[in-house]
């Protein structure tokens, strides 16, 4: 197999001088494998002789080994940064039955191989190899060149003599250069790689290999340069990175940081493994004890926190944490969607082909079909919330560019100044906003009971990720994960399901619920006044009562954390209330009612907010005032027309149309559909009132941005 690599770089646009060497280098491996490598083992029997030879390179041995005798091959050679070596046994096919084991025996590693090498296939079938080759690990190196012995042990435990080929060779072409194709083979039983280092001012290459032969299983692998140099199909995965192609492959490599040249790094750095890498980072590597000033126990419950105090770790690693809740709101959308519109397809079909038109509850006096559509004014009334969604990506993704632009520039107000900008939560905000406006569209192709869930699912999205992005603001380094966070959103879709299918009427549910409600809300107070620095086991009791007989009993202290305890007082007020008037009234609209107590739980945060924004000294810029005043107002305007209820599938399709009205908007759209407009546009306006409402902090440094 001809397998061609062409090296592409990238050069780093910065005026600061590149260090010399940033990363020692790469071992770039390639081979063929058929399946898992079958080594054979057990130990060797004593040899009777051993005869030890003094070996040149290049040259061809021919000789019989047997269970009798030991052949050792001594190597004089000097070791060079850009030269590596190679050996190869030839063991004639008439000999397969004996296995000959050699052993290469260097100053800091030792390879071993068998000959015949046996490669397992589908079905465990067998695979030998008389012909073995194998590059031998460079040893790292203080100078250039270095005079070094190397040896190799040739042995059996067949009595039958058997005949081989021993050849170690230089290899002249051991380093590949940037931007240069190479060309070379490799098979199954005789894997190459290559070494390659880092020049100045490059810190990021691709590493492209092409083949003529199209082989079901070759792999290409990238490692640190050290030893041992993994390059067998059963260890490949140990170290580096790697990946199995057929005629073309890639893979892009980033350097790591180290700013001293090689003949002063020591060499313990040299094998530094990927998991060290910029692209691996997690976020429980800098969550670590440091000194007694960085014990996130000492920061976190501190009396008056900073926003510098909870935002410690690195600026990296939280933005892929928060990226994710973008990308999990998006696949979620897409399994959610399309199962959505071929039901409601399937609703309207039915409605068409039986012609029942009690199946869907329409405003009959203001439906204006469209093709197979019965009702496109409440369809089309929601082009709002996509519009706008996409508007807020927009808006979002360029204040995104300008912070990142901000940040290449190293701008201080950009890295030490206002609250720490995470963009994640907007982009996964804008999206739930164009999703609402399409599921409330699909809900309206054909409003029932059983698809209500449609039009309220990313209502209960929205209202978690508003809260979310509020707490965030202040706390970036213990913001809940989007795994989390979307498991608890999935949770209360789940609860809503329940609650249309089983609520209606049913105490046991309630009583279910409300107790569900009530531990969440206390869980969730805990954590947030804690600020995560407590654990729920077995001993939670028993702490519950020290504290309550220190502080209440033995001696009356308030609370540590005023503002906090304020905030999650009103908040267990308020969630309790909601949970008795559900348990003692039962409302048939469970949804609305879940939609209800999300509503509540995010505008008493935004009050909070606010207040305490404004306590603290800080003020509103004139944009988020306006924004803040506008929103108010068109929220005002839509609930209004939300409660005109046009239609209610809680009643018989009869009685629903008792509520029925004339169209109100260009003898097209109705009340709800008015609703829709309005909505959509102080949702937009709530979005924009988050992302700008901060604005006066962006020079303010964050060790005097208080936490609240």
């Amino acid at each position: 197999m001809v397998l061609r690599s062409c090296w592409k770089s990238r050069h780093k646009n910065s005026s600061r001088p590149a260090p010399r060497l940033i990363r020692a280098g790469l071992a770039a491996l390639f081979w063929l494998c058929v399946t898992q490598l079958a080594c054979g083992s057990g130990a060797v029997g004593e040899t009777k002789n051993v005869v030890q030879k003094d070996a040149e390179f290049d040259v061809t041995y021919n000789d019989t080994v047997t269970s009798e005798n030991q052949t050792i091959y001594a190597f004089n050679h000097t070791v060079s940064r850009n030269k590596g070596v190679r050996v190869r046994v030839d063991v004639s096919p008439q000999n397969l039955e004996s296995t000959i084991l050699f052993v290469v025996r260097q100053k800091q590693a030792v390879l071993s191989f068998q000959v015949p090498l046996i490669l397992r296939g589908l079905y465990q079938r067998k695979y030998p190899y008389n012909h073995v080759g194998r590059t031998l690990c460079q040893p790292p190196t203080r100078a250039a060149s270095e005079t070094q012995y190397f040896f190799v042990d040739v042995s059996t435990l067949s009595a039958q003599g058997t005949n081989y080929q021993l050849r170690v060779s230089r290899v002249e072409s051991f380093t590949l250069q940037t931007d240069k194709k190479f060309t070379f083979t490799a098979s199954p039983s005789q894997p190459q790689y290559f070494k390659y280092v880092f020049p100045d001012g490059v810190d990021t290459v691709i590493v492209k290999v092409n083949s003529d032969m199209n082989f079901p299983c070759s792999v290409m692998s990238i490692q640190d340069i050290q030893c041992p140099v993994y390059d067998l199909d059963n260890n490949v995965a140990f170290l580096g990175m790697y990946q199995t192609m057929t005629k073309k492959g890639a893979i892009t490599v980033q350097v790591c940081l180290s700013s001293l040249p090689p003949t002063e790094r020591s060499l313990d750095s040299v094998g530094r493994s990927r998991h060290e890498s910029l692209s691996s980072v997690e976020e429980d590597d800098y969550d670590t004890l440091e000194d007694i000033n960085s014990d996130k126990n000492i920061v976190r419950t501190k009396k008056f926190l900073c926003v510098s105090d909870l935002a410690r770790k690195d600026k990296r690693v939280l933005s892929k944490k928060y990226q994710i809740y973008f990308w999990n709101i998006a696949t979620i959308a897409v399994f959610y969607a399309l199962p959505v519109i071929q039901l409601v397809i399937t609703y309207q079909t039915v409605v068409n082909v039986t012609g029942n038109q009690d199946i869907c509850y329409y405003n009959f006096l203001c439906a204006h079909p469209l093709g197979a559509l019965s009702a496109f004014n409440n369809i089309l009334s929601n082009l709002g919330y996509v519009m706008l969604g996409l508007l807020f990506l927009l808006i979002v993704l360029k204040r995104d560019i300008v912070h990142n632009r901000a940040l290449v520039r190293n701008d201080l107000n950009a890295l030490e100044c206002g609250i720490p900008k995470h963009f994640g939560l907007f982009y996964a905000m804008g999206t739930a906003l164009m999703m609402e406006g399409l599921l409330s569209a699909c809900y309206h192709v054909c409003p029932n009971y059983t698809n209500f869930q449609f039009d309220t699912s990313f209502m209960y999205m929205i209202a978690g990720l508003c809260m979310l992005k509020l707490y965030q603001k202040r706390h970036p380094d213990i913001n809940a994960s989007a795994y989390t966070a979307y498991a608890c959103l999935a949770a209360v879709i789940f609860f809503s399901v329940l609650g249309v299918v089983f609520g209606k009427g049913n105490m046991a549910f309630w009583i279910v619920f409300s107790v569900i409600h009530i531990l969440a809300t206390l869980l969730l107070s805990t954590q947030l006044y804690y600020m995560g620095r407590w654990r729920l086991n077995a001993g939670i009791l028993r702490r519950m009562l020290h504290i309550i007989y220190t502080d209440c009993i033995r001696q009356c202290s308030g609370p540590m954390y005023i503002d906090r305890m304020v905030l999650l007082v009103m908040g267990n007020i308020v969630n309790w209330s909601l949970a008795a008037y559900g348990l003692i009234e039962r409302p048939n609209d469970f949804a609305s009612y879940l939609l209800a107590i999300a509503i509540c739980n995010l505008l008493l945060y935004f009050a909070f907010y606010i207040i305490m924004k404004l306590r603290s000294g800080e003020r509103i810029k004139c944009l988020p005032l306006v924004c803040i005043l506008f929103t108010a107002v068109v929220w005002g305007f839509a609930l209004y027309f939300f409660f005109q209820g046009l239609s209610t599938w809680q009643k018989t399709p009869a009685e629903s149309r008792e509520h029925n009205r004339d169209c109100i908007l260009l003898f097209f759209f109705d009340d709800h559909d008015i609703w829709h407009f309005l909505s959509s546009i102080a949702m937009f306006g709530s979005f924009l009132v988050l992302l700008t409402m901060d604005d006066d902090l962006d020079t303010v440094q964050r060790d005097k941005i208080y936490v609240f």
